[in-house]
Order: C-alpha cells, then structure tokens, then sequence
C-alpha cells in the first residue's frame, strides 16, 4: 500500500506539515496513528502548551511509534520553521546544544510530527537558563509498590508543602508513579534546588519510613523512591498531558488534590483527555501565580547537613560534589566508607554489600526481560527465592538513547545457592565501547 501524501494542518495562521500521517504510533490496546497523536496534542494544547512554553525541549523521539525504541535529540533540526524558537544551553559535560523552544500549538505539532510522542522540558525558562522556575518531585513506585502507597506518600508530601509555605501541582506520570511540580522564584541555582529536594525527600522518608525512601541506589530502596536527582541539571521529566508508550496510550494527567484519593492511572488516557479538559478546565491552569521560596526546606537542609547528613550521589555523568558520599552502590561496596560534611570526616560507617549479579544488557527491553527469564530456567531454586523487588530493571541512559540492564539481588537466595556471576544474556551494552575508550584516556 503507498503511503499516504503528507498532509498540511493550518493552526493559528501557521502551516504544518504532518508527514506520513497514516504511520502507526499504537497498535496494541488502542489503534493510533501519527495523525491521531497529532490531533490528539491539538485536542488539549490548552494544557500541554503550559507545561512547555518558553522551556527548551529534549527531543524524545520514537520515529517507529511507540512500541519501538526511542532515541533522545538535544540539538534542533536544521531544517525547521522561521518561526520556531531555539536557545543555546550548557551541560555538565562542558558541551552545549541549541534546543527547541515550544510556545503554541504550532510548534508543538511540529515536534509531534517528529516522533515526540512524550514532551520533555527542561526545569528552566529561556530568560534565565541557570535558575529552574520548578521544583521536580517524582514519585517512583518500586517493583510490587500498590498505587495505594503512591497515593499516601503523594499526600504525605502535600502536608510538608503546606507547612513550609509551598503549592504543589500532583499529576499522574502516565506510568506507576506521580509528578508533583511546585513552582518556586528563579533565584537559585540547580544545586541548590536539588539540595531542598534532597531534603524534602529525606523528611518524607522520616515521616513515612515504611511507604517512602530517598535511597539512590536500588537495591537498598523500599518502597516509594522520591527522586530528587530529577532536579539536577540537564535532567528533564515528562510534561503535563505527555502521551507515554504504554498499551492503553496513558497520559500524564494533571489533577486536583482531592481526585488523588480515588484517582487510578489507567483513567487517562488519550480517549479520554480531551473531554476531561473540557469538562474541568486545567488543573495546573493557575501554576504560574503560585511561585513560593524555598528557604525554608534549603533551612531543613542546613539541619540534616549539621547532624551529619551529607549530599546523596549524583548521577553518573555528573562531577563528583563536594560533600557527596560515595558514589559506590552496595553490590560493589568494599568495607568502610567515611561521609565527609565540607571539610570535616565524619566517623566511618559500614556498609552491607549486596549480593547482586547482572543478567542482561540490551538496548530492547523486550530482549532484556527474556534473557531474564532464561537465567530464571537455568536457576530455579535462586529464583524461587525472589522477592518481586530482587530484580532490579534499570532504564540506563546512553548518549544518544536508554538501553535496559537487568540485575538480580540474592539477598533472600541461601549462600549454598546463590548463582555466581555470568556473561549477561544478552550482552548488549552500547555504552560499553564508549566508556572503555574513555577509560583508556584517563
């Protein structure tokens, strides 16, 4: 069958052009074509121009829809629209990328055409490209974590906010998890809007020990994981109204905090945003009047720091901080480690080391989660020992694309047989040739 001729949408006065709009984007539970995401981003731009306009944009791309791999894109098209604004940023890397700046329903079309089925803006406005506007709290559920917990941490973090003179804006990920967004002044730096989500997020763990956690690393979190390296710079989450690439088409659904009691995921939908918005206008409609300080949480921040709480590890790619404990996870912890509060050491403290062991490598989940399952076969007794959050799926971030490392905790596996470590099946790490040039020159 040919494919259709591209086809030109006139909005507000700009010209479109959507190519190969019959091209399915979703073919599982919902039936949706590049043309269908495109209208359906039409259908709320109300809501989802507000979350992006006048941020730069990472673009997401899934050029083959949504149940194929995408690959990230920092750096604008060349070949774009006149009228379609960029601005130039800096990473911690030392590199820059020219992105694209999203300020109406036509531009953001034009991205879409692109294979941006979620949107990804940055926590910065295009005036001010060192001071966020946003602080970014991100509810991430572990494995068997019941969206019940999420809903109770969510409300739990609600309460913190109120007492410390900030407005949060909840919403659905799209996914297992919640987005709550606090418009703050742009008058700190990104390190400093992360120490106060660090220090949020410590509260809320003290606060709900059993339902909530600020651990970095995996295997020793329980529970709700309150992701403050969400707010380090050149990190970027899914906006309001983000299509994600589920089955169902889910979206990133703002809310009101009384829904969230009742509220379940699987709701919102693109079939049924668009009459939501209309029926109940945008949640986050007032965001922009709510900017609040966060000195009081940078303050609880200043009293973990002088009990003895240093910073939390950064991801990978950044620098090591000042003040950082150590960036080692658990399964590869060698005895002692010291915490270090500015220039003083405090008292070292041991720490347990997990039995981990990587099982596979790939850039296509799908092929990652089968190899899991033929370590499985090759050791049912390890595996019939497994707790649902001993195996641990991580989207690994590359240059370019994410890929899926899959690892097994055997912590509740009997030493006498617990699997030693194998070549992962698969083995197909695509970063690995870069990190071990990048070895080989330091």
């Amino acid at each position: 069958m040919a494919k259709k001729q591209a086809e030109v949408l006139s909005i507000d006065g700009r010209d479109v052009q959507i190519t190969n709009p019959d091209k399915p984007y979703f073919s599982r539970d919902v039936k949706l074509s590049k043309l269908d995401v495109v209208q359906y981003y039409l259908s709320v731009a109300s809501g989802a121009v507000t979350g992006i306009r006048d941020r730069p944009v990472v673009l997401k791309r899934f050029v083959d829809g949504a149940e194929r791999e995408p690959f990230y894109q920092k750096r604008a098209p060349e070949n774009r629209p006149e009228w379609l604004r960029t601005v130039t940023l800096s990473f911690p890397s030392g590199r820059t990328a020219e992105e694209v700046v999203v300020d109406d329903a036509a531009g953001l079309a034009w991205i879409v055409n692109l294979g941006c089925i979620e949107l990804h803006p940055h926590a910065v406005r295009t005036s001010d490209l060192d001071h966020p506007d946003e602080l970014r709290i991100d509810l991430d559920p572990g494995p068997g974590v019941a969206w019940g917990d999420v809903r109770r941490v969510a409300m739990e973090t609600k309460r913190l906010l109120d007492e410390v003179g900030l407005q949060g804006w909840p919403k659905t990920s799209g996914s297992r998890g919640m987005h709550i967004n606090v418009r703050i002044e742009q008058r700190w730096t990104f390190t400093e809007v992360r120490r106060a989500a660090l220090a949020l997020s410590r509260e809320i763990e003290r606060r709900a020990p059993t339902l909530a956690t600020s651990k970095w690393w995996k295997e020793e979190r329980r529970g709700v994981f309150l992701d403050y390296n969400q707010n380090a710079k050149d990190r970027t989450t899914c906006s309001a109204y983000s299509i994600r690439p589920l089955p169902d088409a889910r979206v990133s659904a703002p809310l009101r905090w009384e829904e969230i009691p009742e509220c379940e995921p699987a709701e919102f939908t693109v079939l049924t945003m668009p009459a939501r918005l209309k029926a109940i206008g945008d949640p986050n409609a007032r965001m922009d009047s709510a900017a609040g300080s966060l000195e009081p949480l940078l303050d609880l921040a200043a009293r973990d720091e002088a009990a003895g709480l240093g910073d939390a590890p950064w991801p990978p790619h950044f620098r090591k901080m000042e003040g950082e404990s150590t960036r080692v996870s658990p399964s590869r912890a060698k005895g002692t480690t010291a915490a270090k509060t500015g220039a003083r050491k405090k008292a070292a403290t041991p720490r347990a080391k997990m039995p981990l062991v990587v099982v596979a490598n790939s850039p296509h989940k799908d092929a990652a989660l089968a190899g899991l399952e033929r370590w499985k076969a090759r050791h049912p007794d390890a595996a019939s020992h497994l707790a649902v959050d001993d195996v641990l799926v991580d989207s690994m971030r590359g240059r370019s694309s994410t890929w899926t490392r899959i690892r097994v905790n055997l912590r509740n596996v009997p030493e006498n047989v617990r699997p030693e470590q194998e070549t992962p099946d698969p083995d197909d790490d695509p970063t690995r040739a870069w990190r071990e040039a990048r070895g080989k020159k330091a």
